[in-house]
């Protein structure tokens, strides 16, 4: 049985139009008619067709300029084309096939092989649609991939395990680490709902990522309620430190819009500590199921103790890091802190950036 489509008839001959229309309506196509190839082509353009039965004589725009003009369209370019003439030389269906028609037929047509052919590249059609939407489907789902990947691993690193690289380490000389925590969260997951807590969070480390795309940097994990970002890799970047410097004000500025009950029965702002110290780290993908890009070496720790053991509300910097900003920035001197594992550290807050 013949599939139905939707078939425009293209000739400028009233009775040639009437007489295919009719033939191919009792077969159960719905027809649409056009009496040149410019009103074809605007047709075209308005509705989608299975097929074009298509004359070559016609005024306006003829056969072979509707066929060149659909051929070229990328929209309209899959759409069969049988032509119907009363051409019956062989350098004029020479040139429709080359043009891209799908057959031709010579007038007067014979209404067994028009159903036929008509039938055949419907069939076609709707092999090429159901090829067209697999493919379509199978390019959906690889980036939906992508994108998960990439909520994963950077892009440079997840391109190189696409590559077929299975070992991903690298180290950098010089990287800025941030470390931050919320204040109190053991006490504030006690009294919120774990659903209430979970969206809260999820509130804040989202403005958190926005702010680290914002500055270029790259956000590499987050364990409970602590955040993990660090600048200059996996692309190197010479400004590093400022750029972190300039998260870390965000951040400090963005929790300040948070608030939560308090035990009072009213409301109580969010805080955090926030750690920053710059020196050198490797870095590299961990793990072959649930991996994860990660960070380690004594400026990870380093950075890990600048937040643990600081200020609610403060950033605490290494004198390392405060020599590198101290022209831009302005910071209060800490003085001398004993950081746990590290021993006497000269440690400053970061303030704010320097007008000029």
């Amino acid at each position: 049985m013949t599939d139905q489509g939707r078939v425009l008839v293209v000739d400028d001959n009233e009775m040639n139009r009437d007489l295919l229309s009719r033939r191919l309506q009792r077969q159960g196509h719905t027809i649409v008619m056009a009496e040149n190839g410019e009103e074809a082509l605007a047709q075209l353009r308005s509705q989608p067709f299975d097929l074009v039965l298509l004359d070559i004589m016609m005024p306006v725009m003829n056969g072979y300029q509707l066929l060149e003009n659909l051929k070229a369209d990328p929209s309209l370019r899959h759409i069969p084309v049988i032509m119907i003439s009363a051409l019956d030389d062989l350098d004029s269906v020479v040139r429709c096939i080359e043009l891209g028609a799908e057959d031709y037929l010579f007038k007067p047509f014979n209404p067994t092989l028009l159903k036929a052919r008509i039938g055949a590249s419907l069939e076609k059609k709707r092999l090429r649609d159901q090829e067209q939407a697999y493919l379509q489907r199978i390019q959906d789902e690889q980036e939906k991939s992508e994108r998960l990947l990439l909520n994963v691993l950077p892009k440079p690193i997840a391109d190189r395990l696409k590559q077929g690289q299975h070992t991903i380490a690298d180290n950098f000389s010089e990287v800025t680490v941030l470390f931050a925590d919320i204040v109190s969260f053991t006490q504030l997951s006690v009294s919120l709902p774990p659903a209430s807590l979970v969206e809260l969070l999820n509130q804040i480390f989202s403005t958190f990522d926005q702010l680290v795309e914002q500055h270029g940097l790259e956000k590499i994990k987050t364990i409970g309620d602590a955040y993990l970002a660090v600048g200059g890799l996996p692309m190197p970047r010479p400004n590093h430190v400022e750029a972190v410097a300039e998260l870390a004000l965000a951040m400090q500025a963005a929790i300040a819009q948070f608030t939560v009950p308090s035990p009072d029965g009213g409301t109580k702002t969010l805080m955090m500590r926030i750690g920053i110290h710059t020196g050198a780290v490797g870095a590299g993908v961990i793990g072959t199921t649930k991996f994860a890009y990660d960070l380690w070496g004594d400026t990870v720790n380093t950075a890990s103790r600048m937040e643990s053991q600081g200020v609610p509300g403060r950033i605490q910097v290494t004198e390392t890091t405060y020599q590198l900003l101290q022209q831009q920035y302005d910071f209060e001197e800490r003085g001398l802190v004993d950081i746990k594992g590290k021993g006497v550290m000269k440690t400053y807050f970061l303030c704010q950036k320097r007008s000029n």
